[in-house]
């Protein structure tokens, strides 16, 4: 998903790729135009109605609407944020931590601007999609315990003081991460981490849900659940490939090790549950496919086959690991298992990135010809702690303000009763 002017080695080699044989980089590619509308549509789609079935199955019936409702609502307040000044933030200039204001109101952004082989209003939208998706990860977290309105407050501010100036450290022009040669073709880091981190977050500073972990919370549908995670592996093509900006045998190999990763971790996530439980379940499995998508995702323009089969199965036994025993053994309620996949997903898969890519392992090559594959995974690190760090310190403060101003939670008695009714006067289920 790196923007073709952007300065570092990496980045300039990458670039090559993106532009088809003898195309220039500021003329229109119909293909790739296409292309790329396709994808950001499948992305949008991922959302809703992806994300929002996936989480609705898990939860029980009493709070299936509050969260559809939290992704429906975050999908347009998110669209709109963006178009104000998130989109300059991440993609306006060329600062090494913010983009700056120079595209506010998509200042510049006409008919006729580029970005690439493909219309900026195009670009735009196509990272709009990822700016939906990544708060709208979050909510998993906190299923069935945040009041509806410190959610819109929480997701607004998260977008502005960490969203958007992380998606600059990693793809912006100028970006320091990007300055290092991090790796993050779709947004391991950008995405995953930044969420998975919030989200666990999230979890603490609000405490366990009325009654955790002694009163069993059986989700609601798994067959939603299901629909919803194979709507998420559909759509993710578009995530995936898509962020090659092009449409060419670059975007081919990211289609293809995405499903190859995807697959090989929700074998590894049903073979763990299955030594373990005995029995393998259509949640594990659903889960493990999910797990695979994130790990996948900043590896899958540098990566080949046997990388993603490889990146796939860790992620899948490392995401079970996460969400199963460390969740259990620790104690805290990330509901819907939002840091064991997405932020342990998206480690395993930023990690293993700086590893598979090397050539010598069926890779790219992108950043490992001059410090190796030890040199490109201490840069892949380096992003991985910074985000942790930044995104755990701001989205703590973020809470503890709007904790301070309205409030985080629901009562006790709220809770029992269920956020459908009591936050939104509707039933989900029939009585």
């Amino acid at each position: 998903m790196k923007r073709i002017t952007n300065k570092t080695t990496v980045l300039t080699s990458l670039a090559a790729l993106l532009l088809p044989l003898g195309a220039r980089a500021d003329e229109l590619n119909a293909g790739d135009t296409a292309w790329m509308l396709t994808a950001t549509a499948l992305v949008l789609f991922m959302t809703i109605p992806g994300l929002s079935l996936f989480y609705a199955g898990m939860v029980r019936s009493k709070n299936v609407l509050s969260v559809l409702m939290q992704c429906f609502a975050i999908t347009s307040m998110m669209t709109v944020l963006w178009v104000l000044y998130g989109y300059s933030i991440a993609f306006g200039g060329e600062g090494a931590y913010w983009g700056g204001l120079d595209k506010v109101f998509l200042a510049g952004v006409t008919v006729d601007s580029m970005s690439g082989t493909i219309p900026e209003s195009v670009f735009m939208t196509f990272q709009m999609t990822f700016a939906i998706i990544t708060p709208a990860l979050i909510v998993g977290a906190f299923a069935e315990r945040m009041k509806f309105s410190a959610v819109l407050w929480f997701m607004a501010i998260w977008l502005t003081v960490v969203y958007a100036p992380v998606c600059h450290w990693v793809w912006g022009d100028g970006g320091w991460l990007g300055n290092k040669g991090i790796l993050d073709f779709a947004g391991g880091t950008v995405v995953h981490i930044n969420a998975g981190m919030a989200g666990l977050v999230c979890a603490l500073v609000l405490g366990k849900r009325r009654g955790y972990p002694t009163t069993p919370m059986m989700p609601h549908n798994l067959t939603y659940t299901l629909i919803g995670a194979s709507m998420l592996w559909v759509g993710w093509f578009g995530f995936n490939a898509g962020s090659h900006l092009a449409a060419d045998g670059g975007a081919g190999m990211a289609m293809a090790v995405t499903q190859i990763a995807t697959a090989s971790a929700a074998l590894g996530w049903m073979i763990c549950e299955w030594v373990n439980h005995g029995k393998p379940s259509v949640l594990g499995i659903a889960s493990g496919a999910v797990g695979g998508l994130v790990a996948i995702t900043p590896a899958c323009g540098f990566v080949g086959p046997m990388g993603a089969i490889a990146i796939g199965f860790a992620s899948g036994v490392g995401c079970f690991l996460a969400a199963v025993k460390l969740k259990r053994m620790l104690g805290y309620d990330d509901s819907l298992d939002v840091f064991g996949v997405h932020a342990i997903g998206g480690i395993i898969g930023a990690l293993l990135t700086g590893v598979f890519c090397a050539e010598t392992l069926g890779g790219a090559g992108f950043g490992v010809e001059s410090g190796g594959i030890a040199a490109q995974v201490g840069v892949q690190f380096t992003g991985v702690i910074a985000t942790v760090i930044y995104t755990g310190i701001a989205s703590f403060i973020i809470l503890k303000v709007v904790d301070s101003v309205i409030g985080l939670r629901v009562t006790s008695d709220e809770e029992q009763e269920g956020l459908d009714i009591v936050l939104h006067d509707e039933r989900g289920y029939i009585i």
